[in-house]
């Protein structure tokens, strides 16, 4: 398979706070910013993998500021490693005043999905094949994080028998 670029598959999403999404602090509800996260990061994987994609883990999801009702959230995720199936999926969460066109870093967050085929099994990947700096400096943090997902696997799998 073909190597394919980060670019490809690159998500920008945008959702308006409405008051459904908040909490009675009048500020989003985490579930929904996780809502909001996962369906990016399952666009960006769908777009890489060319494949119907499932969730499988969520490496970390860090909140760093609040949202308000009103405001605008703009959710950006790119494909930062693959493995055979799987793909690693960062997602970086900016919310927007409108009244003072402020722009803040809400949150952060890697997903793993991994890509089946049409009887619901998992398939391979196309490597990513990331050109900017950037994008290969988030490829070699991925990997990392990717090594430690599975080396934590490992020893659970190994205390469960």
């Amino acid at each position: 398979m073909d190597p394919r670029p980060v670019s490809l598959s690159k998500v920008i999403m945008t959702e308006l706070v409405l008051p459904s999404h908040t909490n009675s602090m009048g500020t989003i509800f985490g579930g929904t910013i996780m809502s909001w996260v996962d369906i990016a990061a399952a666009i960006c994987a769908q777009r890489h993998s060319q494949k119907q994609v499932v969730t499988a883990h969520v490496d970390e999801l860090t909140f760093v500021a609040p949202v308000y009702q009103g405001w605008v959230v703009n959710l950006k995720a790119s494909a930062n490693f693959t493995g055979r199936s799987s793909m690693e999926i960062g997602v970086r969460v900016d919310a927007e005043n409108p009244t003072t066109n402020e722009t803040f870093h809400t949150a952060s967050a890697y997903l793993t999905f991994v890509a089946l085929d049409s009887h619901g099994k998992p398939t391979p990947v196309a490597p990513v094949d990331p050109q900017s700096e950037e994008e290969i400096r988030r490829n070699k943090a991925a990997l990392v994080r990717h090594q430690n997902r599975v080396a934590a696997r490992q020893q659970l799998l190994k205390t469960l028998k």
